[in-house]
């Protein structure tokens, strides 16, 4: 296991702080602490986005910065009478990545409780039946208790947030990393990198760092934020798909380690073609690897930030991941940090004429 220097130990405190759509508070707590040093005032919008300000010139461009705060998880929405929890997906789940799985169920008061996704032995189940896949509505948490007064006892309610269980971790070769949440804790600290880079860097640009809500469940964080900002330019960051494992070759082209996706498309997004233009002439001078993503469903908060007041050209940028929207998943630390490399190089050249020229040429 690598030693872990301020970077690795910012990133296992993000990934594992547990933050489910509408419920992101743990996660926002953490960014702010690491926000704080490097934002010269940190403002929220009504949902819940923390938003670190790093000001410039007074008639300089605004330029948002944007990771999600919230992780795909559950909500709890009932107690059988033997104290098993039937509970809501919140965010995009696969039935075949949820069975026998741990999670975390925190109350509303803060504690935690540890549970496990019930399965059934194979060998009950007759040939036919183990081919088929598990409902998700029949899925249910086990605490380990005998009825349902005992889970109310310990304060756990419809309502409450659950998260998946798992240990952040360096891998066999340390620059990959495995942690629940990468999507999109990872797009936080890029954003937080960001500020903390350009701090004593004198910058046209002010630099918004936004970690948003509830981008699970349609964008939502990334709507009000980017009406709260009302930025001259959007670069959005979340994790993209990595198709460097068996079977996955023929839907997926990056691979980790290879650098940066720059999303041409995305369904809630046309890339701008300026803004793109202009960051790949910055990648290929500086000799930034980055690779291209496409993606025909899903979209970055990007897809909400770049429609609203009169229009933001915005361009999504992500890190390719192995098993995303599953208890865990792998990127890797070069990517990571070429992202962050390469957004600082463009926000140093952003001013006000090069904004006009990108927006309106």
């Amino acid at each position: 296991m690598a030693n872990y220097d301020d970077t690795l130990t910012m990133l296992k405190e993000l990934t594992d702080a547990n933050g489910v759509p509408g419920n992101e508070r743990e996660a926002r707590l953490v960014m702010k602490k690491y926000l704080e040093p490097h934002a010269d005032e940190i403002i929220y919008d009504n949902l819940g986005s923390i938003i670190g300000v790093l000001n410039g010139e007074d008639d300089g461009p605004k330029v948002l910065v944007a990771g999600h705060l919230d992780e795909i998880g559950f909500m709890v929405t009932k107690i059988t009478d033997k104290g098993f929890i039937k509970f809501q997906t919140l965010g995009g789940w696969w039935n075949q990545v949820m069975l026998a799985q741990q999670v975390t169920i925190t109350t509303s008061k803060g504690d935690t409780y540890h549970g496990v996704i019930g399965s059934m032995p194979p060998h009950i189940l007759s040939a036919e039946d183990r081919k088929k896949p598990v409902d998700i509505k029949e899925m249910y948490f086990d605490l380990g208790v005998s009825n349902k007064e005992e889970v109310e006892k310990l304060g756990i309610k419809p309502g409450d947030m659950v998260t998946p269980y798992i240990e952040f971790r360096t891998m066999a070769n340390d620059k990959y990393l495995l942690a629940k949440a990468w999507d999109n804790r990872i797009g936080c600290a890029i954003a937080i990198d960001v500020l903390k880079q350009l701090k004593n860097e004198k910058i046209p640009s002010t630099v918004y760092g936004v970690g948003t809500v509830q981008e699970e469940v349609g964008l939502r964080g990334a709507k009000t934020s980017g009406f709260k900002v009302n930025p001259d330019i959007c670069i959005a960051t979340d994790v993209g798909i990595a198709g460097d494992t068996p079977g996955v070759k023929d839907k997926a082209d990056a691979e980790l380690g290879k650098g940066p996706q720059i999303v041409l498309y995305d369904a809630s997004m046309v890339g701008h073609k300026g803004l793109r233009e202009f960051v790949l002439n910055i990648a290929n001078e500086l000799n930034i690897p980055y690779q291209f993503e496409s993606m025909s469903g899903g979209g970055l908060d990007s897809g909400a930030i770049h429609v609203t007041h009169q229009g933001v050209p915005s361009i999504g940028m992500c890190i390719p991941s192995r098993y995303i929207h599953s208890h865990t998943s792998m990127i890797h630390r070069d990517d990571y940090e070429n992202a962050v490399k390469l957004i600082v190089e463009v926000i140093k050249r952003l001013n006000k004429d090069v904004v006009n020229n990108i927006t309106f040429d």
